[in-house]
């Protein structure tokens, strides 16, 4: 009867989280999990595990949260344990060669996008933005380059219209999680052969920053629509009125000219702002203090202060 195999889990967000759970839910109990240390969160700032870390606690599962993977006490420690496989997903720490050489099987990566396509920090926001039609999640050996290493097993699913950052991230949560379990069972069952990435094909996907969430209204804008779904839940795209910080989570492409920025109409269903060409019509907003709120409702109690005329950015 074959062993099953000495699984160890590296993971930090909810997205991680989910891998997890599939793991579980499949009878790959891990025999440690690896995940960074509590960070403080909230307005008390108190330091809060992860959601992988809350996940290995309530299941009993040693959890290691070592600040880096360099330091040879942390990779002894990682060694101590003899693992077949090391799962990352979405771990954040860089993992040197050493760590890379530990586990028997090495170690494999479940990364959102279909590599070579997005490699980097952020590759579900730069698919929307840049107008993707497809995701997906590639499972790959890991290598010392960034998202660089053999491609295991993807899957794939369309980029729907209204996609944002956060509903394409929860669709792909959920089929890299059930690819990662595959991925496992064929890899102990030696039915896995890595495909090699074409480097001419790659691309970067840049970490988010909230400098580019800002609205720059002499921008095309479909570009500007895109941004606004690709940043929704966050950093989430803005501007300001008249000094007052506007968050927006909605907008739809429309027809329209005038000065970059300017309204060109307010109504019931959207706040119509001109683009550098095109126009977008806003449709949710969230003023300082508030919830992110329909335009409908802002228009019956805040009427006057969105006139047509007026320049957004100012």
């Amino acid at each position: 009867m074959t062993q099953p195999l000495r699984i160890v889990f590296a993971g930090t967000p909810e997205f991680a989280a989910e891998h997890l759970k599939a793991l579980l839910a499949a009878g790959q109990r891990p025999i440690a999990v690896y995940t960074q240390p509590d960070r403080p969160a909230g307005r008390g700032q108190k330091l809060m595990p992860s959601p992988v870390k809350q996940l290995a606690l309530q299941h009993a599962i040693p959890v290691l949260q070592p600040s880096s993977l360099r330091d040879p006490a942390a990779q002894a420690e990682l060694a101590a344990l003899e693992p077949d496989l090391l799962l990352v997903v979405a771990y954040g720490l860089i993992l040197p060669q050493a760590v890379l050489d530990i586990p028997r099987l090495g170690c494999i990566n479940s990364h959102a996008s279909l590599l070579p396509r997005w490699r980097g920090a952020a590759p579900i926001q730069r698919a929307i933005e840049a107008g993707d039609g497809e995701s997906g999640v590639t499972v790959m050996q890991m290598e010392a380059g960034l998202d660089t290493g053999p491609m295991l097993l993807k899957v794939a699913t369309p980029i729907q219209p209204d996609d944002t950052g956060g509903s394409l991230h929860d669709r792909l949560a959920g089929l890299g999680a059930q690819a990662l379990v595959e991925a496992v069972a064929r890899l102990a069952a030696g039915e896995l052969a890595g495909e090699v990435q074409d480097d001419a094909l790659a691309t970067y996907a840049h970490k988010l920053n909230k400098d580019e969430a800002r609205l720059d209204w002499s921008r095309p804008a479909d570009e500007l629509a895109r941004r606004i779904r690709a940043f929704d839940p966050w950093p989430v795209c803005h501007s300001s009125l008249n000094g007052t910080p506007l968050k927006v989570f909605g907008a739809l492409v429309e027809a329209g000219e005038g000065a970059p920025g300017t309204i060109l109409a307010a109504r019931r269903d959207g706040l119509t702002v001109a683009c550098g060409s095109g126009a977008l019509r806003l449709t949710r907003l969230q003023l300082p203090g508030g919830k992110p709120l329909a335009f409908a409702e802002l228009y019956h109690s805040r009427r006057e202060q969105f006139a047509v005329g007026q320049v957004l950015g100012t």
